[in-house]
Parts: structure tokens; sequence; C-alpha cells
């Protein structure tokens, strides 16, 4: 029997890993139980490669070595495992994945995908390699509103492909486009990958999301830029759109409106219809409707600038200031006859300590002052008042007390000290001064209110900020682009650009709001998850493709992926702890210390060692499998847990693009014309391959690619 190629690689990189593994075993002087972790690290591989279902293999493994390294001990292996699954079920960022594959799986199955890229293929259609780029900004919109590679790759080969073999694009360029363009929707937000490897390093989310915006973008833009530049060095791979493709057909009622004079400006030529210097059969609403679509663009840029203008001027908050507050304890003090103690004298805007060495003394029924020996009913007055408070002395200092009543004399008003009503079991407020405090205590003397209070009285208004220079250039560019657009309205273009209204921009902006709320940090990825599966119901429903059908299908398969990725993350906390328990993760971290690595080279074997794996498997299974055991060697190498996950969700494409095990390829293989071969596929995504390469190069380079927006909005 003739065995194929790709079985034969597999076979033989099965027994390379068992080769390694036993070679591990032999040539190490004693045998610890940390290599029997990583045995049993290389037995799940090589299990997966046959074949074998992910998560129930990790559960199994797990359980087998752990029983092993327990003595046999079943009850402690149980109670591990029950222990590795609560742990999985009590984590709250798993939530948010059944949502975001339900709304993914809604707008897939509301099939918008057509309608996009005939509106994107049109509007790009004078740039070199039109279709190839229609296909890739496609792929990017559709894979970020739904995040699931399979579903993007086979509706644009069943879309895309057909389309691009007509028009004369050779098929390794057809199918690299396709295959790279569907697999953004691993790095783009919103990520499930983001969400597996936040729950799994303990990152948070939020911040993968934004991290990963940028980077993502830088990708996409590579793979448009080396499109354009195939199409322009080899137009034999990837022609020019004809004629025929570029042709876009007017309504009937716009014909009118050009047909007397000839006119092809859209703008100009609505404002002469509308005057009646054209054909006057054509309805004024017709030209109302018209026109409010040529002002969304100027009405959208005007709301922008505006409110972009209000952040940036904005007065900057003013500080309070207490300058007229002194601190309890500070000036000259005065020795009181009746207590022998230190009085603190009054101070302007300060407040007075009460009589007393240990300040307050604590009455036997309220808690205010101690009323003196002989007194009915509060202080006695002081000699010379009827009742009242006594007058202040000259020097403005504290009166003294009655030797006759043997009681505290009250301080003067004027000092701004603290008196105490009759009767009254606090301090009492001097007259003239604010109300008194909400909650029992010193209550404050007319001079620390007044401080504040005037100083903000007599200062004038907050004055908004001069716009910085960013600005104006930023306004200026913009208002440059929106002239240039005006400029270039045609009536054709006027209806590519209702077709972009109709198919582009809504899932833009259901992106955004998703997107938006998360990074700016009005919702949770969970909130935001649940806001995105109404949006894309509420899409589908927009578009008048939601049935019964659709949304029954839509819900078995969100079952179905999310209890493949939740087996898989009780799998992996089961192998975790298992391998963690056998002391493979020490062993590791000593073999990786013991090369004396810098950062960069840390960083570099990581990376290759994930490029390498994404060959034989999935993204799922390196980061349920193989992330746990990199997570804890950061630390060592002063690594970001976010660049760290930045990083490998760059490179994780890899186990969609790569072969012999590139899902995408066998995605797109079975809805492509049977003269497509497998290996063409192949072909088509190695420079792809490359450009990912690239793109991680670049963010080695420049990590700021990754983690300058996580910065500036999470900044402590």
């Amino acid at each position: 029997m003739k065995v194929r190629k790709e079985l034969w690689f597999g076979f033989t990189l099965m027994g390379l890993i068992v080769m390694a593994a036993l070679t591990m075993l032999v040539s190490v002087d004693q045998i610890e139980r940390g290599h029997i972790g990583l045995l049993m690290l290389s037995l799940v591989v090589v299990a997966i490669m046959l074949g074998f279902p992910t998560a129930f293999t990790l559960m199994g493994m797990g359980m087998i070595f752990t029983w092993l390294a327990y003595n046999q001990d079943t009850g402690l292996t149980l109670n591990l495992m029950v222990q590795s699954a609560f742990r999985v079920m009590t984590n709250d960022v798993l939530i948010s994945i059944p949502l975001f594959v339900f709304m993914g799986y809604l707008v897939e199955r509301a099939n918008l995908i057509e309608k996009l890229f005939h509106s994107i293929h049109l509007a790009l259609s004078r740039l070199p390699g039109a279709l190839g780029v229609a296909t890739l900004v496609t792929c990017t919109v559709f894979a970020t509103a739904t995040g699931i590679v399979g579903a993007v790759v086979t509706l644009m080969g069943l879309l895309a492909m057909p389309a691009m073999l007509r028009a004369g694009y050779s098929v390794q360029v057809t199918a690299g486009a396709i295959t790279a363009g569907g697999c953004l929707g691993i790095l783009i937000p919103p990520s499930v990958l983001l969400i597996v490897y936040g729950a799994t390093a303990g990152v948070s989310v939020v911040q993968l999301y934004a991290g990963a915006f940028f980077p993502g973008l830088m990708l996409a833009s590579l793979y448009v830029l080396y499109m354009i530049v195939l199409a322009k060095v080899k137009p034999s791979l990837a022609p020019p759109l004809s004629a025929a493709d570029r042709f876009v057909p007017l309504p009937p009622l716009t014909q009118r409106i050009t047909a007397p004079t000839g006119e092809r400006h859209a703008l100009v030529g609505l404002l002469n219809a509308l005057k009646g210097r054209a054909n006057a059969d054509v309805p004024a609403s017709y030209l109302l409707k018209q026109l409010a679509v040529v002002a969304l663009p100027l009405l959208l840029f005007v709301a922008v600038a505006l409110w972009t203008w209000r952040g940036v001027t904005a007065p900057l908050p003013v500080e309070q200031t207490y300058a007229g507050l002194v601190e309890m304890g500070q000036g000259t003090a005065v020795r009181s006859r009746a207590s022998g103690g230190l009085q603190e004298p009054p101070r302007a805007g300060g407040l007075a300590e009460p009589p007393g060495s240990a300040g307050l003394a604590e009455p036997p029924a309220a808690g205010g002052l101690a009323e003196p020996p002989g007194a009915s009913a509060g202080l006695s007055p002081p000699p010379g008042a009827a009742g009242g408070l006594a007058e202040p002395p000259s020097n403005g200092g504290l009166a003294e007390p009655s030797a006759a009543a043997g009681g505290l004399a009250e301080p003067p008003a004027a000092s701004g000290g603290l008196a105490e009503p009759p009767g009254a079991g606090g301090l009492a407020e001097p007259p003239g001064a604010a109300a008194p405090p909400a909650a029992g205590g010193l209550a404050e003397p007319p001079g620390a209110r007044s401080a504040p209070s005037e100083g903000a009285a007599d200062s004038p208004a907050a004055e908004r900020r001069e716009a910085p220079r960013s600005f104006w250039i930023g306004l200026a560019a913009g208002a440059a682009a929106l002239a240039v657009f005006y400029a270039l309205l045609s009536f054709a273009r006027l209806e590519i650009f209702k077709m972009l209204l109709t198919s582009f921009f809504p899932l833009v902006l259901l992106i955004l709001a998703v997107l938006g709320s998360i990074v700016m940090g009005l919702a949770t990825p969970t909130e935001a998850a649940a806001v995105g599966a109404l949006g894309g119901f509420l899409l589908a429903a927009g578009y008048r493709r939601l049935t019964f059908g659709i949304v029954k299908e839509s819900v078995f398969l969100t079952a179905k992926t999310s209890a493949m990725v939740c087996w898989l993350f009780v799998g992996s906390a089961i192998f975790s702890a298992a391998f963690a328990l056998l002391g493979g993760q020490e062993l590791v971290e000593r073999w990786v210390l013991s090369m004396n690595l810098t950062t960069i080279q840390f960083l570099i074997l990581s990376q290759v060692i994930i490029f390498i794996l994404g060959w034989p498997l999935e993204w799922t299974e390196i980061i349920v499998i193989f992330m746990p055991i990199f997570i804890p060697l950061l630390d060592n190498f002063g690594v970001s847990p976010l660049f760290f996950g930045l990083l490998v969700a760059l490179n994780l494409q890899t186990a969609f693009l790569s072969p012999p095990v590139a899902m995408s390829a066998f995605y797109l293989k079975g809805v492509s014309p049977p003269h497509v071969t497998l290996n063409q596929i192949f072909l088509g995504m190695l420079p792809f391959m490359g450009i990912q390469i690239v793109a991680i190069v670049l963010l080695y380079i420049f990590p700021g690619i990754g983690m300058w927006l996580p910065s500036v909005l999470y900044a402590r």
C-alpha cells in the first residue's frame, strides 16, 4: 500500500520525538521525577499527532502519571482532578468565549461576506492586484468580526477563489491570500486565542486586546503591501481588473440626472438637478436622499473634529489648596491655671486645642468636655458676662477661667477658637462660623473654611488649553482627504460608497463597539461579548437573514466549539498539575537557566520552539500544553507576560499556515476546484509565512508596536 508523504513526515517526526525522549532517559546519570514529566510530555505530543482527542489525551496522561507520582493513591489522584476541573469552572474569563463565538457564527451564517467582498473590490479596483487586496481586506474585516478561521477561509474560498482564478491570478497567489487573510482572526481582537492565553497565563484580556490591535493591523498591512508589490513586479501572477470588471451600473433615476448634461461629478450633478437645471423627472426626495448620503463623510468629519477638539482643549482639573489650615499642635503654648497643662492658642485659620494636657476629656455620659464642679448645665459663664461668652483678652489669647466658678472659660469668638454652648455634649461653633460638621468632632473655625472658598471665588474661571500642533496637523490631513474625496466623487463612486455603507461600515461599527468598549474600559470582555452577540443578532435581522434555522445552527456550533475549548482547559489543568507534581517544570527551568541566556536569546529560543511546534500542533494545543511551561520562566529574564503573549499570538498563526498540519490549507482544499492541489496551496502560503517572520522581527525590534497602546490606556 502506498503511504502518503504527509504520513511519512508525521511518523518520522513522532519517531524523532520518541528517540529524543529515550536518549534523554539513557544519557542522564540519575533519572529524576522531572524526567518522567518530560516523558509524559513527549507521549502526549505523539498521541495527539496520531489523532487522539487532545483534551482527553491530556486528562488521561495527567491522571495516569499523577497516580504514579502519588504511589498509586487513587484518592489523591481523583482529588487533584476535581480541584483542577473546579478551578477552570470558576474562571470568569472563559464566559466570553461562547458569546464571541456565537457573534461570529451569526455574522457568518447571515452571509454578509458576498456583498462585502463585491463592494471592497470595486472600491479598490484601481490598485495593482485589486482582487488580492480586496480579498485580504475582506478577510481582515470578516475574521475580526467572526474570529473563526475555518469559516472565513471556507467562505472566501467559495467566493473569492473563482473570481481571482477567472481574472488570471495564479493558484499559488490566490491560495496564499485566502489562507493568510483568513488566519488574521487568530491575532486581531476579539480573538479567542488571546482569551485562552490570558486565562492560561493570568494576563488581563483587556490589555492583550489593546496590545494586539496594532500588531494585527501591521501584519494585515504587510500582506496588502506584498500583494501590491507582487502585482506591480509580476503582473502575470496578479493582473489588473478589466474595464468590464470595474463597471458599476447606475440606478435609473441617477441615469436621468446624468443623461441631459453628461455630468459625472456626483455633488455638482445633484445640486444642479435640485435647482432644476437637469431633468425634472427626478423626484426631489430622491435627490435629497442622495445629497444626505454625500454629506455623511462631512458630518462625520465635523463631529469627530469637534469631539477631539473638546478632548484636547479641556481645562486641567484645578487642585484644591488648603493654605489657610495649620496643623494642630503648632503655635505658642499657654499654661492654663485650671489644668496646669499646655493649651494651644488660636491662630488665624487654625483649629484651637481645648484645654487639658491629654486633649479632650471624655464626659461621663456624652462625648464632649467634662463639666466643671458645681456647674449644673454646661460651662459656667466667666465674670462680666451674662451667661454668654467671656470677652477675649486684649492680646487675642484665651480667656482665663474663673476661680470662683471653678469652670473652664469659653474661648473668644473673635480668635477662631472652639466654644461649647450650655448643655451641649460636644464643641460649639463660634458665632459667625459655617455649619457644623456632619459627623461629631471638631467644628471648623471661620478662617479655615473661608480660605479655600475665597481663593476659589477670586480665581478666574478655568480656561481651555490651546490645541496642540498634532491636532491641527491631523485636522488638516483629514480636511485634505475629505477634499480629495469630494473632488473625485463621481456617480459611480457614489454607488460604491452606498454599497460600503450597507456592507462594510455595519461590520466595522460592530467591531469598534465591541473592541472600543473593552479597550476604553467601558465594559469587561464578557459584557462586550454579550453586546457583540446581540449586535450580530440585530445585524442578521437587519439584513433579513435571521431565521430559526440560522439561530439553531449557530447555537449548536457555539456549544460545540465552547465545549471543545472548555474541555481543553480542564485537560490542560490536570496535565499541568501532573507535570508540576513530577517536577518537570523545575527541571526545564534548571536546564534553561544553566545555558546563561540573555533576554533576547531566550525570546528567540522560545519563539523558534513555538514556530516548530506549529507544524504538528494547533494553537490551542500549544497554548494549553506549553504556555504553562514557558510562563514561569519569564520572571527570570525580565520579560512581560503581556509582551510575550503578543509574540506568541503573532507566532501561532504558523499553526494554520505551516505544513503538514496547516488547517487553513485543508479548509481551502475542501472547497477548491479539482485542479487545485494541496502542494499548490502550501507553496502559496510560504511567502506569507515569511511575512509573519518579518512581523515578529519588527515586534522584537520595536516593542512599542504592541506595548504603546496598553501603556497609554492603562498607565498607573
